[in-house]
């Protein structure tokens, strides 16, 4: 049993191969890969993977923004890298059409709407969908249906833990 841990730790280290993690390969459509990354928007931290467990997804699947898979081809376990992506392939341009008035009689008694408040609502078809309270008047509330990251330039800083 001493022997399989000291192979085991002498793997970690000469390979970079981590137990559970995928290791060696290229990045291309098809295989796994897992991925260590901060996102930052503004020079703000608005996402991050955490420690110990890394992003999972099968590269080509559109499992992650298009912009952000492109960006990644041909990289290999142990590579970091800074990416930016633009707003129209990560999470598009704002559309007007997503800004939309309710009345206020339509907003649940006992609370209270305010500007920035995040509300999940329903569409027609049941599925739940996030809004932001972007106005207030004693009339109507203006929500957003547009993702928070709508128009934002995204830039991940990226590190390849594993390719399969």
């Amino acid at each position: 049993m001493k022997r399989l841990v000291t192979l085991m730790v002498i793997a970690v280290l000469c390979l970079g191969v981590v137990p559970g993690v995928y290791a060696g390969g290229k990045i291309e459509n098809g295989k796994k890969v897992a991925m260590d990354y901060v996102l930052t928007v503004e020079g703000k931290i608005v996402d991050r993977s955490q420690e110990g467990s890394p992003l999972a997804f099968i590269q080509g699947k559109g499992m992650i923004i298009p912009g952000l898979e492109k960006r990644i081809v041909g990289l290999s376990t142990g590579d970091r890298k800074t990416v930016q992506i633009p707003p129209q392939e990560a999470y598009g341009l704002p559309n007007p059409k997503a800004i939309q008035q309710i009345p206020r009689a339509q907003f649940p008694a006992g609370q209270t709407p305010k500007v920035g408040m995040m509300l999940q609502m329903s569409d027609p078809s049941g599925r739940k969908v996030p809004a932001a309270i972007v106005g207030v008047t004693g009339e109507a509330i203006t929500l957003d249906f547009n993702h928070p990251l709508a128009g934002k330039t995204l830039t991940f800083d990226v590190k390849i833990v594993g390719v399969e």
